[in-house]
């Protein structure tokens, strides 16, 4: 099958700063080939409702997407943030649905592989399945360090490890250098990934901000002095998995 350079294109940043030279160009292709239905989706639309049977799973080629939990009474609890190159729902392939909602933060672009290409990808490429399955340890690692920022961190040290970690991996996947990176997400979100409210939010980054340590606007964050950041937030960013070459923050 001749692949076309937007499929090449849309497989390009998965596993970008993490291993994905260990890939081979037959592998990289055979994920690019099984890749289709190609959609830009409006901000603020769930693609996965609790509970839904899943069929396929999806590639982020732009934009933000999260996972969340919405408690009983109205409140959301982003339980994370993909960026682009992350596969959001690849644990959906054995589990067959999921126990959390997936949402677009901002317009995204997205591509899909079905779980029937997905057991005809395995079976043919066994490097590239546990390749596959290690993408899904990196979201259970990441998973682990939110709880412990939720669970040990005060609002500061929350937002300050969030900053980091989203910075390092839009960083790998060439999407942020030089302390800066886009950053479209509303202090409503922040709140909801940190477990803050607006408010508290606001007055957090405005802290930060006098400290010098940040600047965030409507579009773009600045991380002014990242040791400081990172120090505040306990961040290391060993549970990321990156590629040496790739690690800002020692």
């Amino acid at each position: 099958m001749e692949l076309s350079g937007q499929q090449r294109e849309d497989a390009r940043r998965f596993l970008l700063g993490r291993r994905r030279s260990e890939l081979t160009q037959d592998e990289r292709a055979a994920l690019a080939a099984v890749l289709s239905a190609r959609m830009v989706i409006p901000a603020r639309r769930t693609i996965v409702r609790r509970g839904e049977e899943v069929r396929h799973s999806t590639l982020l080629v732009s934009g933000f997407l999260s996972r969340y939990m919405d408690a009983r009474d109205g409140y959301r609890q982003i339980v994370s943030v993909q960026v682009p190159g992350d596969f959001v729902d690849l644990h959906g392939y054995p589990l067959r649905r999921l126990d959390h909602g997936i949402a677009t933060l901002t317009e995204a672009t997205v591509v899909t592989v079905s779980h029937e290409d997905l057991t005809g990808l395995v079976k043919r490429f066994p490097h590239l399945a546990r390749m596959l399955w290690f993408s899904t340890l990196l979201d259970a690692a990441m998973h682990r360090e939110w709880i412990f920022r939720l669970g040990r961190l005060e609002a500061a040290g929350r937002l300050a490890h969030f900053l980091c970690e989203t910075y390092e991996r839009l960083r790998a996947v060439g999407l942020a250098a030089d302390g800066r990176f886009e950053f479209p997400l509303t202090q409503q979100d922040i709140g909801e990934a940190c477990g803050l409210t607006s408010v508290h939010v606001n007055r957090t980054l405005r802290r930060l901000r006098e400290d010098g340590l940040v600047e965030v606007s409507a579009r773009e964050a600045r991380l002014l002095d990242m040791s400081k950041l990172a120090a505040l937030g306990e961040f290391e960013p060993d549970y990321l998995y990156l590629d040496d070459e790739r690690r800002s923050v020692r």
